[in-house]
């Protein structure tokens, strides 16, 4: 990984690596494998496990019979060994809100539910920013850049396709920081075209 400088946003501290690197999933090849390795489960908001609890019979149908298991074992969120709430894991392995297609690549049930209209929580925003990770601070927050083993493939065919990881991430940074933050993101990328960055 290069040695990224940070911008602010507000009270939003952003890597530059959101601007300088190139990112976009390819499900061909990675099949949604993001939800199934890693040794815990998807980082949540504590307003998210509210709604998680809230809305779970609402996208329950579109979850596999072992997710609804490790649900009702576990519950809709656990807290993991770094004292963070988390989404459960089937048997330490796929996260418990994972389904997977006759091909076998993975997706999100929760968002299955959102886009057949059946829920109004798309998916947690950990899951949404992925490679974004978020970082809270005494003061705001941090936007990181995460390089995962797994998404060789999204990084190939961003710089491929040229597409900035912030771009790539349009709807979920606006969902969660607003088009006037996303609009100023983009502003300073325009700006930089002389490689400042």
């Amino acid at each position: 990984m290069g040695d990224y400088r940070v911008i602010a946003i507000g009270d939003i501290l952003i890597s530059t690596a959101l601007l300088t690197e190139r990112f976009a999933c390819d499900m061909a090849v990675c099949r949604g494998y993001c939800c199934v390795e890693g040794e815990s489960g998807a980082p949540l908001e504590e307003h998210e496990v509210g709604i998680l609890e809230r809305e779970y019979q609402a996208f329950a149908p579109y979850m596999t019979p072992a997710g609804r298991e490790a649900v009702s074992g576990q519950g809709v969120a656990i807290v993991d060994t770094d004292g963070e709430w988390v989404t459960p894991l089937v048997k330490g392995a796929e996260c418990a809100y994972a389904l997977f297609d006759s091909s076998g690549t993975c997706w999100c049930a929760i968002e299955r539910a959102f886009l057949e209209g059946k829920t109004t929580f798309r998916k947690p925003v950990s899951c949404w920013l992925y490679p974004v990770r978020i970082q809270t601070l005494s003061t705001g927050c941090a936007l990181n850049y995460h390089q995962w083993h797994l998404c060789v493939c999204a990084r190939e065919r961003g710089n491929k396709e040229g597409v900035p990881v912030y771009r790539f991430l349009k709807e979920a940074l606006i969902a969660k920081f607003g088009e006037g933050f996303y609009e100023e993101l983009d502003m300073i990328f325009n700006l930089a075209s002389d490689g400042s960055l």
